[in-house]
């Protein structure tokens, strides 16, 4: 079953209002990207918003009708126009500061012409010069006004109530949260996070996908700023699909305040997936940024899945074969990423993109593999035996028990006989014999060594002669001492060699 739909509420407005600031109070979230720049937010981003026991969707948009400095201000206002078409309540956020000016007369049209409730959010409270411009506002003739700060939160609270009520909500019985967990237990989301370089086709992916415009896409580098979810449903099973922002070198990053938090949130993202989806650009190949960014997903312990997107601008060179060659050159470039599937696919054509979701199924299924303890200790014991644990010190390593600590990624710990370090080629052999006879496709392998307690750590192994002055030190023995078997033996060998008279 797919999560209970809930009602939504979108904010819209002018830019540079507040809009952003205000979701993320609200939410609860910093998903929103919060800056002085006008025309930021660009993207829809919708996120569960949970409040004295009621629940909706709240749905930040980029700003409609006013100056903005973003070149893609059009497609902006194109996705803000498609928010409002679904929404069950419109919260119009205005800057109290300003006054009304004729960008609000505007926005206010447009939601009037959406037929649900609108509540007009006067934002900036807590300035001065927002109290004389406030009453200018209340011109645009709308019957629910509320004055906020969204900034330090002054207002909220009376914001929730009017949106409560003219939501017409009910409060979620015990029971209905407690199915909700059971369900979320039996069938849990799949998180999916699609990273990469700037203008590699990801938000391009996203829209394939889902099969709607959800992202807005151009050939501007850097036309993604937030990392926005969106949830698809795929033969009964639930994906959250998060698009992120391309990823730079921190060098070029640093320049710009917008970027820089653009690519915290790509981050995030990526801790938070259970697989990780690297599109790379085929025209291009793969880079060492590319390398970068795997590596932070490997790090993080998540599945990878390369996905070479422009597939369909590729042409296949004489008496070479184009799949063949890319391969190879991807797997020298990226030689930590063996394990990882790669995918040729073209996010405008649709080619192989069905393909994708079917991998992305087995490489989140393979994470939760466990393997019981008692077959991995007789494989374990198989492996060792007939190759023997390769150490960098002199003495011999024996594991002498393993078991599988966790899950996603498959974490392996080996108790040994003594604190000395595997060798890190046999440690990659082990890897390699696991996934030969487990799967875990996909996912990293780690693998921990323990030694056992009591072990001397640092210390030269020494030889039995040279343990034998600890373990048999002399008693000596003082005056009135009782005599023992072996001295009344040497007494009367003694008393036994003296010549008689």
């Amino acid at each position: 079953m797919a999560r209970k739909a809930l009602r939504q509420v979108v904010l819209v407005g002018r830019p540079n209002v507040g809009k952003s600031t205000l979701f993320n109070k609200l939410s609860g979230a910093r998903r929103s990207i919060v800056t002085a720049i006008a025309g930021t937010t660009r993207d829809v981003i919708t996120h569960p918003v949970t409040w004295e026991g009621y629940q909706f969707d709240l749905t930040d948009t980029g700003g409609l009708f006013g100056a903005s400095e973003d070149p893609l201000h059009a497609l902006v206002m194109e996705q803000g126009g498609r928010a409002l078409a679904s929404a069950d309540l419109i919260v119009m956020v205005v800057d109290g500061r300003e006054g009304l000016i004729p960008g609000d007369e505007d926005i206010a049209k447009a939601t009037r012409d959406a037929g649900v409730p609108v509540i007009l959010a006067i934002n900036k409270n807590d300035d001065r010069r927002a109290r004389a411009g406030a009453l200018e506002l209340y011109r645009l003739g709308f019957e629910h006004v509320v004055h906020i700060s969204a900034e330090h939160g002054d207002g909220v609270g009376d914001l929730l109530e009017v949106m409560v009520e003219k939501l017409e909500l009910s409060r979620a019985a015990p029971s209905d949260a407690a199915d909700d967990e059971h369900e979320e237990t039996e069938k849990p989301e799949t998180a999916i996070a699609i990273v990469g370089r700037p203008n590699a086709g990801k938000s391009s992916l996203v829209n394939r996908l889902l099969q709607e415009d959800r992202m807005i896409v151009s050939e501007v580098p850097g036309t993604t700023r937030d990392s926005v979810d969106s949830l698809l449903q795929w033969h009964r099973r639930t994906f959250r699909i998060v698009d992120t922002a391309g990823i730079r070198k921190p060098g070029k990053v640093s320049k710009s305040q917008v970027e820089s938090v653009s690519v915290l949130l790509a981050k995030r993202a990526i801790e938070r997936a259970d697989v990780v989806v690297l599109v790379i650009d085929a025209t291009v190949g793969p880079t060492d940024q590319d390398g970068a960014i795997a590596g932070a997903a490997k790090e993080a312990g998540k599945g990878i899945i390369v996905a070479a997107n422009k597939w369909d601008l590729i042409k296949s060179i004489e008496g070479v074969d184009a799949t063949k060659a890319f391969d190879e050159n991807l797997r020298y470039q990226l030689k930590f990423l063996d394990y990882a599937p790669i995918i040729h696919i073209s996010a405008v054509t649709g080619e192989r993109t069905p393909k994708l979701l079917e991998v992305v199924d087995k490489v989140a299924a393979a994470a939760r593999t466990r393997v019981p303890t008692g077959e991995l200790n007789r494989f374990i014991e198989k492996i060792t035996t007939s190759s023997p644990p390769v150490t960098s010190g002199k003495r011999n390593v024996r594991v002498m028990y393993a078991s599988q600590t966790s899950v996603a990624p498959p974490t392996f710990v080996l108790f040994t006989n003594s604190e000395a370090k595997l060798h890190f080629s046999y440690e990659r052999f082990l890897e390699n014999r696991l996934r030969e006879s487990y799967g875990f496709f996909g996912n990293p392998i780690r693998i921990q060594v323990r030694g056992r307690k009591g072990s001397r750590k640092g210390e030269a192994r020494k030889t039995a002669a040279e343990r034998a002055p600890d373990r048999r030190t002399p008693v000596k023995k003082g005056p009135g001492s009782k005599p023992t078997r072996g001295d009344r033996i040497r007494r009367a060998r003694r008393s036994a060699k003296r010549p008689k008279r």
